[in-house]
């Protein structure tokens, strides 16, 4: 039974993950002048955090409801990136995205004309939306609270209030960028990221099948090991995290950003 003290941890945290997913997401970065800007900065958030906060929200409700791991919220974490770079954005199929200077020199040296897209940008947008927009805000919040760490924080009216929020955000981003932009994704290019993103969601979900099938497996996060120490995956997390971040944009750094992503 949920007890009014229950409730009203479970919703904190659910607002928690709502304001701090886009500071994940877009503040931290500081690679726009409104960084010093705290009354934009806040102001964003009525945009940022339903744009980033809800599908964070639904990504960690749908695991911890199924009974899933780690694994799939990055999946579903990536899903929402392509989603996000690829469809709403459109940054992915952008050769000159907001009139960015460097723009042209981050794209150019690995960049695939068949479908329109730099193999570097798309390494970086999808992985930093799986990892820093949507995985690491969820860690840091469960974390806050491990009591209910593995424990649904919504009803079905929380779901469906995060589900309208996103497509009200998401609705209103990509109608911006039509209407600012003039480099627009193609159908074709919109119909490939829809695809991938289905792709990498239907892989997520394959677990919950397959653990069906045998009721007897155990729960994704429980493990016998022993926790590494929370010093050495700060300090292995800052390493990969620096590493990362300062390979070139060249398909030596794309090689070099799978392989670190494989590796951590």
């Amino acid at each position: 039974m949920r007890t009014p003290d229950a409730r009203r941890a479970r919703w904190s945290l659910a607002a928690g993950l709502m304001v701090l997913t886009p500071m994940c997401a877009e503040y931290l970065a500081g690679y726009d002048d409104s960084t010093g800007d705290p009354f934009v900065l806040v102001a964003s958030l009525m945009i940022f955090s339903p744009l980033y906060g809800a599908p964070a929200l639904l990504i960690r409700e749908t695991v911890r409801r199924l009974g899933l791991g780690w694994p799939e919220i990055l999946a579903l974490a990536a899903a929402f990136g392509v989603l996000q770079a690829g469809v709403i954005d459109q940054s992915l199929f952008s050769e000159g995205y907001r009139d960015i200077p460097y723009w042209e020199e981050m794209i150019r040296p690995t960049y695939v004309e068949p479908l329109g897209l730099a193999a570097h940008t798309a390494l970086a947008f999808v992985g930093g939306h799986a990892i820093w927009s949507f995985g690491v805000p969820i860690a840091l919040t469960e974390a806050l609270a491990p009591r209910f760490s593995r424990t649904p924080w919504l009803r079905a009216p929380g779901l469906a209030a995060a589900v309208a929020l996103y497509l009200a955000a998401a609705t209103l981003v990509l109608t911006d960028h039509l209407r600012t932009e003039s480099d627009h994704a193609s159908a074709a290019q919109i119909g490939g990221a829809l695809a991938v993103a289905a792709l990498l969601a239907l892989l997520a979900l394959l677990r919950t099948v397959r653990a069906r099938r045998r009721p007897g497996s155990p729960a994704p996060d429980v493990s016998p090991r022993r926790p590494p120490r929370p010093v050495a995956v700060a300090a292995a997390g800052l390493v990969a995290g620096l590493a990362f971040d300062l390979l070139p944009a060249t398909w030596a750094g794309v090689a070099g950003g799978l392989a670190l992503l494989a590796l951590t």
